[in-house]
């Protein structure tokens, strides 16, 4: 018998929003057609979190380094998500731009990702090479592009990690701001 699960929402607990940018990576996709950042953006501020910004920028390295690191760099930007890229097509360079600025590199995030995505496209989620870690303080997720895979990312693993009251914790106590109040 398996054991039974303690992961949950306490909504005894107070929520602490977060301020998240969203980055969309393509070369074709504009604000009125990018429909992955726009549900990122949507479910964010649904859930009580602050959009901090969100941008477009072509599946060029140095392009996607310079916005991440200027988000990083403002202590108005908490988190990080980034759609796009994240494939083996030939522009798909994502991985290539982000993970040379990591400090650290989070792991567990692409085997939860893949996890959850496996229930919804089955084992076509092995051409997503999805990531997440720490650029200085700032944490960076890097998801697909494709609408379906953002509101994988969202619903079944951002939202719980992102909200304070998830037990037994969530990252919301590593954000700087935010070190010391929540556990």
């Amino acid at each position: 018998m398996a054991p039974k699960t303690k992961a949950r929402i306490d909504p005894s607990l107070p929520f602490y929003p977060l301020n998240i940018a969203v980055l969309t990576i393509s070369d074709t996709r504009t604000l009125q057609t990018d429909t992955s950042g726009g549900l990122l953006a949507d479910r964010l501020a649904a859930a009580g979190h602050v959009l901090a910004g969100r941008s477009i920028v072509s599946d060029d390295v140095p392009a996607i380094q310079a916005q991440i690191r200027a988000w990083a760099a403002d202590p108005a930007v908490d988190v990080i998500v980034t759609t796009g890229g994240t494939g083996f097509a030939p522009r798909d360079v994502t991985p290539e731009a982000v993970r040379p600025l990591l400090r650290r590199e989070m792991d567990g995030f692409a085997v939860v990702f893949h996890q959850a995505s496996l229930g919804t496209v089955g084992v076509s989620t092995l051409q997503s090479r999805a990531l997440a870690g720490q650029v200085d303080e700032t944490f960076v997720f890097c998801v697909p592009g494709s609408t379906g895979a953002c509101r994988d990312a969202w619903d079944l693993v951002l939202a719980q990690e992102f909200d304070s009251r998830f037990k037994p914790c969530s990252l919301v106590g590593q954000i700087p701001r935010y070190r010391g109040v929540c556990a």
